[in-house]
């Protein structure tokens, strides 16, 4: 495939229509060299050009610098349907629906959090539910039916009104926390059964909380709006998304395009981009069943982030008034949303699947939070539990460049099976250690699948997105103490 990928510039190269029989519109990758060819080594790809197959993609399916093989769809990909004429795609959006990062600063400093981080991180792993397991604890709520299939309604304004959530945190939610046109009667007994438990909860594979430290900070007047004042200060990243829930949903509705799509006459050229138009039946179910999920996990954050602030109380035996625990803000990386944008010149509406994206809207955008819409909006980067996370900033040439889109993480080099087979859990504790990080993990099998060398360079991803203009850096935090499952 390499001979076949033409480079424009040191930061985009294109695969043409002429490259495979089917393809609508081209592909166009952001990386440098050396993230180019980890792409080639996996179906990375492969897949975005089997997305340029799909009916009613427009313009050019994009490749982020994170990108890396995915189901069916890339991760780290970004494509749009058109609205009327084509399709949603399950596997597009994937199978953790509003996989997302919330980043929550503090006025601690780092020398007041040291003597008591063991303390802090132990507490919080109490708290917090992590790992494959279904048990309450402290850190869920225990939900009725009924009042789970309130919050996959109204998302995070039900935990305002039930105690567990500020006006700020609904005010600086991605869509405010909550999807309009949920229906609970489009989501299956069994994804009830499975989100009935789960609410509050990290679960396992790459997600966690971090304790972290602002470790530089590069846009002044950013960082100061999002309350990131000083280096050295403490944040919380949370990275997680919807658990069984989003799960079974996408499960769900994979089963039911794979047995619809051939009606529509649809061709396409891997089953797991099984899809139906989106204005079918089926597709309208799909989208009324996945804004339950983006509910259910802007929601899961919302009540995360609301024991990770009693337990900051706790052991600092102040408010979370006194430690300014305020949410900077909360995105999601796993979504289908209808949005417009400019297609050969006109403003044209789509629904944009981002499978391992990030939004990174501009400056002036009505979607943004009147806190930073005259700025740009906030995203995050998280990193592998032994680098860095970073802050960036939408800017205008996402619009033209990825569709208001940027990476959502450093992306895996490594296969989880690979990386049992080359590290092992002391290796990979022992590194953190002599970082100074503490990690408190349910399981070791996570740890060594989640090992820091597994991952893409997360400041090299960073860069290029700041480079590119798609969203340009603010700054670069670093872990101090991480819970996973």
């Amino acid at each position: 495939m390499m001979e076949s990928i033409k480079k424009v510039s040191n930061l985009e190269y294109r695969i043409e229509t002429d490259f495979a029989s089917g393809m609508k519109v081209p592909v166009r990758i952001f990386a440098n060299e050396h993230l180019l060819a980890k792409m080639v080594l996996d179906r990375t790809l492969e897949q975005a050009v089997n997305v340029t197959m799909l009916p009613g993609v427009q313009k050019n399916v994009v490749v982020l610098p994170d990108g890396h093989q995915g189901y069916g769809f890339p991760v780290g990909g970004v494509a749009i349907m058109d609205y009327d004429e084509g399709v949603i795609s399950p596997g597009s959006v994937g199978y953790d629906i509003n996989c997302g990062v919330r980043l929550i600063r503090t006025n601690l400093t780092e020398a007041q959090l040291k003597p008591k981080l063991k303390e802090l991180v132990t507490d919080l792993f109490v708290s917090i539910p992590a790992g494959w397991s279904r048990h309450r604890s402290e850190g869920c709520i225990d939900l009725s039916s009924s009042q789970l299939d309130d919050i996959l309604v109204q998302g995070v304004p039900w935990l305002l009104n039930n105690g567990y959530a500020t006006k700020d945190d609904v005010e600086l939610c991605e869509e405010y926390g909550h999807m309009h046109g949920a229906d609970t009667n489009k989501v299956s007994a069994t994804a009830h059964k499975r989100g009935e438990p789960q609410l509050g909860s990290l679960g396992s594979g790459n997600h966690f909380l971090e304790v972290q430290k602002i470790d530089k900070i590069f846009d002044k007047e950013a960082a100061q709006l999002m309350g990131l004042y000083n280096e050295g200060d403490i944040t919380v990243l949370i990275h997680c998304g919807s658990r069984g829930f989003g799960h079974q949903i996408c499960k769900d509705y994979l089963e039911v395009c794979e047995r619809s799509y051939q009606k529509y006459g649809i061709e396409i050229p891997d089953r797991q981009l099984a899809c139906v138009p989106n204005l079918s039946e089926e597709g309208e179910s799909y989208k009324k069943a996945m804004k339950a999920a983006m509910n259910f996990a802007w929601s899961n954050r919302q009540t995360i982030t609301h024991w990770t602030r009693k337990s900051f109380e706790r052991v600092f035996g102040q408010s979370e008034a006194d430690l300014d625990m305020k949410l900077v803000y909360d995105i999601a990386h796993n979504s289908a949303k209808t949005e417009t944008h400019l297609v050969d010149g006109m403003e044209k509406k789509v629904v944009v699947h981002r499978k391992g994206a990030t939004r990174a809207f501009p400056a002036g955008r009505p979607e943004i939070p009147s806190k930073y819409r005259s700025m740009g909006q906030p995203t995050f980067i998280p990193g592998s539990m032994g680098s860095a996370s970073w802050v960036l900033l939408g800017k205008a040439n996402s619009l033209e460049l990825t569709f208001g889109s940027t990476v959502h993480g450093a992306g895996r080099l490594m296969s989880r099976t690979a990386a049992h087979k080359t590290y092992n859990y002391k290796q990979v504790i022992d590194q953190l250690e002599e970082k100074g990080i503490f990690l408190k993990s349910v399981t070791r099998y996570d740890v060594v699948e989640e090992a820091p060398q597994v991952y893409k360079d997360v400041d090299t991803v960073a860069e290029i997105s700041h480079q590119l203009g798609i969203a340009t850096k603010v700054a670069r935090l670093v872990p101090l103490g991480v819970i996973k499952g």
